[in-house]
């Protein structure tokens, strides 16, 4: 998407050679003759950056009194200073205010698009270096080889450069907001800021102030911009949105239509240009028929549906999944790396994983740093908590001090059989294919095996 660029200046030709410039490179540009319309230019829509002239004839202000008004209000937005009677002691005040550069008119127009082009770059990088800060720790790509997940991977790829809204579905831990960090990274949107509101963790009279800024201006109280303002060309993800109030949900409606807004306390619209995505972790057409959502809202958001499979779901991500996190935790916490062994990667895979894949990377940092041994020692399933281990196979609880001393070979054999297969049967979550893949038999045989052995079909589940 085009970085658009406001220029201040009160000399027309002056504006339409650089507007002309900046057109000719592809920004987009608004124009501004005086400091009222400068600043009501920068109020109504935040641009990529500022072009600002140092002296304005019949202005109240001038361009350093401009300067920090803006800075005041958005400190991230970089501003380039131009003057036609600039001196050392102007650049330098400019420079202490916050402008990102100074250039001396007249001024070639192979140096002002170098510096645009720094500026924003900075910008750019602040910006993500911010982002990075806050979500420090956080995957930003789907992992994982199950048909499952590579489904969600090829969707998004087809949904990311559309430009549509997303509704992504899924229990907590699955990856909901990895999958639309990866949307706008893949989108035109790429460039612009990502920016995410945790409807789930926000206090319900605060919503509308997050969402739509606050105008200030009395009682010493300032100008706010809220998220919608602060994703302007970029994408604005409304995190567990079943949790908005119903009479902000009301409110977001227009907005979502059509991309207007007033700042609490302010009477003048705010147009903004941004993508919105949600998630949840509920299904919303009950909570449309219980009264908690509008299905207005609904509609608008829905309208390209993700759903983000479980992890019980993928069941053959969970080796590669747990290995990956035990290398990140070894990283992060300077400690050597362990293995899995096979009983513990089998007893993983039969865990159902309630809190899904964020649950897995916690069990996995806890496990490293609190399991005592040699980091030559391979993690082992009754090294795993109880609430994994319970949920193990009962192959890998087999006793054969007191069961199997006791049975005749014939009866031992196929009560090792029966539990062996029992516990690959878990660990593949019921598919007959893969499980005789991973045990080296023919899916016939492992047919005729598992009714020779008395394991029915509900046993086994879907083939």
């Amino acid at each position: 998407m085009a970085h658009e660029i406001l220029i201040v200046d009160d000399e027309p030709d002056i504006r339409m050679l650089i507007e002309g410039i900046l057109s000719d490179e592809g920004y987009e540009t608004r124009v501004a003759a005086s400091a009222d319309t400068a600043l009501a230019a920068f109020r109504a829509r935040r641009p990529s950056l500022v072009i600002l002239d140092v002296w304005l004839q019949g202005s109240d202000m001038d361009g350093l009194a401009i300067l920090q008004a803006m800075k005041a209000e958005e400190p991230s937005v970089p501003v380039v200073m131009i003057s036609g009677h600039g001196t050392i002691e102007t650049a330098v005040a400019a420079l202490q205010h916050g402008a990102y550069d100074f250039i001396e008119k007249p001024f070639q127009a192979d140096r002002l698009l170098v510096i645009v082009r720094r500026a924003l770059e900075a910008s750019r990088l602040a910006r993500e270096n911010e982002e990075l800060r806050i979500k420090a720790g956080q995957d930003t790509e789907l992992y994982g080889n199950s048909a499952q997940i590579a489904a969600v991977r090829n969707q998004i790829e087809k949904v990311a450069p559309t430009g549509s809204r997303v509704l992504i579905s899924g229990g907590p831990g699955s990856g909901k907001e990895v999958a639309a960090r990866m949307i706008h990274a893949r989108s035109k949107r790429e460039d612009g800021p990502f920016v995410a509101l945790n409807c789930a963790t926000l206090a319900p009279g605060r919503f509308e102030e997050e969402l739509f800024g606050l105008e200030g201006g009395t009682e010493g109280v300032g100008r706010r911009t809220g998220v919608l303002e602060r994703a302007h060309g970029g994408t604005l993800l409304l995190d567990e949105v079943a949790d908005m109030p119903l009479e902000t949900q009301g409110k977001i409606v227009r907005a979502l239509q059509d991309q207007t807004f007033e700042r609490l306390g302010g009477d003048a619209r705010v147009k903004v240009d941004v993508r919105v995505l949600a998630t949840t972790n509920r299904d919303l057409q009950a909570e449309i028929m219980a009264g908690r959502f509008r299905e207005d809202l609904y509609y608008r958001l829905v309208v390209v549906p993700l759903r983000m499979p479980a992890l019980r779901e993928r069941r053959d991500d969970i080796p590669g999944l747990a290995a990956m996190f035990l290398r990140r935790a070894a990283e992060m916490a300077g400690l050597p790396t362990r293995e899995l062994s096979p009983d513990a990667v089998a007893a993983l895979q039969a865990y159902d994983w309630p809190g899904n894949v964020r649950e897995l990377r916690n069990l996995m940092e806890r496990v490293l740093i609190m399991q005592p041994g040699s980091s030559q020692e391979p993690i082992r399933a009754d090294m795993l908590p109880s609430t994994v281990g319970e949920s193990a196979p009962a192959l890998l609880k087999f006793d054969a001090s007191t069961d199997v001393m006791a049975l005749p070979l014939r009866e031992a054999r196929d009560l090792f059989e029966t539990q062996y297969l029992q516990a690959q049967l878990l660990r593949f979550g019921g598919n007959i294919s893969r499980t005789a893949l991973f045990v080296g038999m023919e899916r016939s045989a492992l047919h005729r095996k598992l009714k020779q052995l008395g394991v029915t079909s509900e046993e086994r589940g879907a083939g």
